[in-house]
């Protein structure tokens, strides 16, 4: 059964559709990458999938003991996130606030996953440094440390390279990859990095106000639709 299935869903604000025709899926161990254009539909796909927004028409249902809590969530970052005055391992340990249920104190299953988190992400060195201190790139690992912590099955990352330059973007990217392949988490990422986040991608997932193209990222290429965008990617 999918982790995630969108039914003819459609999502809208103050009865303005926003994005319809949804009808995918997402499969244990996939990784998918929503692109398109501005003005798309992506981040209110985000926050359907994340059960933040109902739909307007249709359906997503989750399968496979999926609940949206056990999501791992990495949002677009804020100007006050960067400047928040915790270590390292606190916004670490922080992913583990929803599998502690009612428990006061972090177990020390919840102490041990982030560190192994922290490890993974090669920032264990760094995990008594102030946030606020780091680069944009230790930010966002540490960001991914947090939203590791909150899943054993999905990550949600919306634009998570925005701002951060091609090395560590690069970087980034296969430290993803690492993890859908190593960690067997499935992947679902919005970008507008195109040519990078489809690199290692499964699946693709074209929004245009509607759903456009979606499936396996090498018919992406050869579809008509794919090589229209990605021709319109290189000239930007």
């Amino acid at each position: 059964m999918a982790l995630i299935a969108c039914k003819d869903a459609s999502f809208a604000y103050e009865g303005n559709t926003a994005v319809s025709g949804l009808n995918f899926e997402v499969n244990d161990g996939d990784y998918l990458c929503i692109v398109g254009e501005n003005g798309s539909g992506k981040s209110t796909l985000v926050k359907g999938m994340l059960k933040l927004k109902p739909p307007s028409g249709g359906s997503v249902v989750m399968g496979g003991g999926l609940k949206a809590t056990q999501i791992g969530y990495l949002p677009q970052q804020t100007a006050a996130q960067k400047d928040f005055p915790a270590s390292v391992y606190e916004v670490a340990l922080s992913g583990r606030l929803c599998s502690r249920g009612l428990r006061p104190f972090y177990s020390r299953k919840d102490k041990t996953v982030t560190n192994e988190n922290l490890e993974l992400l090669g920032i264990a060195d760094l995990k008594k440094r102030c946030y606020r201190e780091l680069s944009g790139g230790q930010q966002q690992r540490t960001l991914l440390a947090r939203a590791l912590g909150a899943t054993e099955k999905l990550l949600l990352l919306d634009e998570p390279t925005a701002g951060l330059d091609p090395v560590v973007t690069g970087e980034f990217y296969r430290l993803i990859e690492k993890i859908n392949r190593e960690k067997g988490v499935t992947v679902v990422m919005v970008s507008h990095d195109v040519r990078s986040a489809v690199k290692y991608a499964s699946h693709i997932l074209h929004l245009k106000s509607k759903q456009i193209f979606f499936g396996p990222t090498a018919a992406y290429f050869d579809s008509a639709i794919g090589k229209a965008f990605m021709e319109g990617e290189r000239d930007d």
